[in-house]
C-alpha cells in the first residue's frame, strides 16, 4: 500500500509494487480536476518511489522486437521509461495534479544515460511531478524520473507535457524551456536516411510491451473519440525506434543524452523517413513524411 506524508507538504508516495495499469487508466478517464493554474513557489508538487524492481526478461525481449533493438545484456536507454510509466500515471491521477488528464500532449522527452543498465540489476525508481509553467498554448509541466542501482544514479529522464488552456498571460512564451533541445539543431547536416513503414497495429503492439493503452493509439474508432482521424503511434515508440536505428549505424558510448521534440502525431498506418547527421560530439536526427514536408520528430544525441 502507498504511504503519503502530511498534506501540508508535497505529496510523497512510496510503493512496494508496481501499480496496476488498468485502474489507473480508469481513474485517468474519469477524474474530475479543479480549475488549474501555474504553481507558485513549489519545487516539486509530488513524488513516488518504487525500489528493487527487476526486469521481466520476456517483456524486455518483446520490447526489443517491437522497437527494433538488437539483443544484448543491457537495457535499451528508452526502456526505463516503460518501467516508470505506471508511476507517472500515479502522479497524474493524484490530487497534486490539478489539470485534466485527457488531452495532455507529450511535447519533449530527454533521457540521460550515465552508464548502461544490466538487464539483471535491481532498480530503484523515483519520479517527481514538477510545477506547471504558463505558456501561450496553456501550461507546460514535467515529470522527472531518476533510476538508481545500489545508490548510484544511472539514468534520468524529463518528460514535458502540455495542458491546453486559456489564461490571462497573453505574453507568456510559447516554450517553457523545460527539457529544451539546443538551438541550431535544425541546422545540423543530414548525411543518411532510411524509410520506415509503420503498420496500423503499431500502437497496439507497443501498448502490449509498454503498458500504455491510451485509446488514441489503439484503433481509429477509439482515436476519433479524441479528435484524431486515425490511431496515432506512441511518441516514445518513435523515439525508441530512432535510438535503435542510431545504435545499428554506429553503436553508442556508455554515457549520452538523447533529447527529442514531438512535432506532430504520426497517423497509422504511415510511411515515414528517418534521417540523421553527425556534428561535433553529437548526432542530429529527425522523422518526416516520405516527401520531407511534414516533420514528426526532431532530436539530438549528445555524447557525455
Amino acid at each position: 500500500m502507498p504511504k503519503a506524508t502530511d498534506r501540508s507538504s508535497p505529496l510523497q508516495i512510496e510503493l512496494s509494487a508496481r501499480p496496476a495499469i488498468l485502474p489507473l487508466y480508469l481513474r485517468a478517464l474519469t477524474a474530475r480536476k479543479k480549475k488549474a493554474s501555474a504553481s507558485r513557489g513549489e519545487a516539486v508538487l509530488a513524488s513516488v518511489s518504487l525500489c528493487r524492481q527487476r526486469v521481466d526478461r520476456e517483456q524486455l525481449r518483446a520490447y526489443r522486437d517491437v522497437c527494433g533493438f538488437a539483443e544484448g545484456g543491457h537495457l535499451p536507454a528508452t526502456y526505463p521509461f516503460v518501467l516508470a510509466m505506471p508511476l507517472h500515471l500515479k502522479l497524474l491521477v493524484s490530487e497534486a495534479f490539478t489539470f485534466p488528464i485527457l488531452g495532455l500532449v507529450h511535447l519533449r522527452n530527454q533521457i540521460t544515460q550515465h552508464r548502461p543498465i544490466a538487464s539483471d540489476e535491481a532498480l530503484d525508481i523515483h519520479c517527481e511531478l514538477l510545477p506547471a509553467v504558463a505558456v501561450k498554448r496553456g501550461y507546460e509541466f514535467a515529470l522527472a524520473t531518476r533510476v538508481s542501482v545500489a545508490g548510484e544514479l544511472v539514468w534520468e529522464c524529463e518528460s514535458v507535457m502540455l495542458s491546453r488552456a486559456r489564461h490571462s498571460g497573453k505574453d507568456q512564451p510559447l516554450h517553457s524551456g523545460l527539457a529544451a533541445l539546443p538551438h541550431g539543431i535544425q541546422d545540423m547536416p543530414i548525411e543518411s536516411g532510411e524509410s520506415w513503414t509503420i503498420p496500423e497495429a503499431a500502437g497496439r503492439n507497443y501498448a502490449r510491451v509498454s503498458g500504455d493503452w491510451n485509446p488514441i493509439h489503439l484503433f481509429a474508432s477509439s482515436a476519433r473519440l479524441f479528435g484524431f482521424s486515425s490511431a496515432i503511434v506512441h511518441g516514445m515508440w518513435t523515439k525508441a525506434a530512432c535510438l535503435a536505428a542510431l545504435e545499428k549505424r554506429a553503436g553508442l558510448q556508455q554515457r549520452f543524452r538523447l533529447s527529442v521534440e514531438f512535432k506532430r502525431p504520426v497517423l497509422l498506418p504511415s510511411s515515414v523517413r528517418f534521417e540523421c547527421g553527425a556534428g561535433s560530439g553529437a548526432t542530429g536526427f529527425r522523422v518526416t513524411d516520405d516527401g520531407g514536408k511534414s516533420l514528426y520528430l526532431s532530436g539530438l544525441l549528445e555524447l557525455l
